[in-house]
């Protein structure tokens, strides 16, 4: 089903990943605005299928050309079990929220817009996109909430009767060093250390390469599944920013097999394995390099408790900023958990805001 809003100025067209097919201009607008791979269509489609509250993208035109993007999850409750529901009881009466959310790589906005808008343009097609939505969604959607925007798209955002507050932070490692020496250098001793003792362990294995076709997918998943699990847990313990109302807004689904198989055979993503020995796997981690930009996408790794190695993740952090360095990269993000330890490493921090805007106020 597509839902589209025209004017002489702008066309919003809103597109299920599982049904339809591959927008228009799709292709050469990832690669104009230099999206990650998690944008990429055939990826936005597995997560769908895949996800208890599937996304839609909405896709903004002027004068044919794709000029900005919303990926934007439809959510029920918290208490749904079915994955890819193709309707919901209740069709369009029934409530529902909506998130532009980029929840695989949550430290970048889920809203992509051209760079040649300017202020007024950029207002005017959140507008046209939120009119759209509502279109497609029906009079049962109750508002929507923009998980995690770059400040410089407030304004856009923000406005009358839209409550917007400041999330954690995205890690950022801006590439000032001519050597991975340089960076090293600034390290304080005891990570140092960590890094030394790590990569002088016989019994410690490590590979990295693009487009692996070596791995299982089903093990990778189930050893993120439960990383995930339990960081979410710390997290929300110890008082995380995100959420709104004190509420633990978590509409993310398990990571699946096929998605994992899907980027990590993609010359774009480096995912870099860690065994022991015995080759059991201990931790693993992927690693976008789009245009100059490179992120630190997943990490995940066995506790102490089940023979996992301490600060394995240090080395992982590590051999991402020398990534970063050996292929001239303008920068190095890395999520928004463990800030605390990414500092360590020389990280710093880019801000990100939440905006909710309830039903009354969408498209005005």
């Amino acid at each position: 089903m597509k839902v589209a809003e025209r004017s002489t100025a702008f066309e919003v067209e809103v597109v299920d990943p599982r049904s339809a097919a591959e927008p228009a201009g799709w292709r050469e607008f990832l690669y104009r605005a230099r999206l990650q791979p998690v944008w990429e269509y055939e990826i936005l489609r597995r997560e769908a299928w895949l996800a208890k509250n599937p996304a839609v993208l909405a896709v903004l035109r002027r004068g044919g050309q794709v000029v900005g993007a919303f990926t934007v999850m439809v959510c029920r409750s918290w208490r749904a079990d079915d994955f890819a529901p193709l309707s919901v009881l209740g069709g369009r009466f029934r409530p529902r929220w909506a998130e532009a959310y980029l929840w695989q790589l949550s430290g970048h906005p889920a809203v992509v817009l051209d760079e040649r808008l300017d202020e007024t343009e950029r207002r005017e097609v959140v507008r046209r996109f939120e009119r759209a939505l509502c279109a497609y969604l029906g009079p049962g959607l109750l508002g929507v909430i923009y998980r995690a925007m770059n400040p410089e798209l407030l304004p856009a955002l923000d406005g009358r009767g839209r409550m917007s507050r400041e999330i954690d932070p995205v890690a950022v490692l801006p590439n000032d060093y001519s050597t991975v020496d340089d960076w090293e250098r600034a390290l304080g001793d005891e990570t140092r250390k960590t890094l030394r003792d790590l990569r002088e362990d016989g019994d410690l294995r490590t590979e990295a390469a693009p487009a692996r076709e070596d791995l299982d997918c089903h093990e990778l998943a189930v050893l993120l599944n439960a990383h995930r699990a339990r960081q979410d847990e710390r997290a929300w313990a110890g008082g995380q920013r995100s959420r709104f109302g004190g509420l633990h807004m978590d509409t993310r689904s398990p990571i699946a097999p096929s998605y994992l198989d899907a980027l990590v055979r993609r010359p774009d993503v480096f995912t870099r394995t860690y065994r022991d020995g015995s080759g059991r796997l201990l931790g693993f981690g992927t690693l976008f390099d789009v245009v100059g930009e490179c992120v630190l996408h997943q990490w995940a790794a066995l506790p102490g408790a089940r023979g996992g190695r301490k600060g394995l993740y240090v080395d992982f952090y590590a051999r991402g900023v020398e990534h970063m360095i050996t292929r001239g990269c303008r920068e190095l993000t890395a999520g928004r958990a463990m800030l605390g330890n990414k500092t360590a490493l020389g990280f710093g921090t880019r801000s990100l805001v939440s905006v909710a805007v309830p039903r009354p106020v969408l498209g005005r």
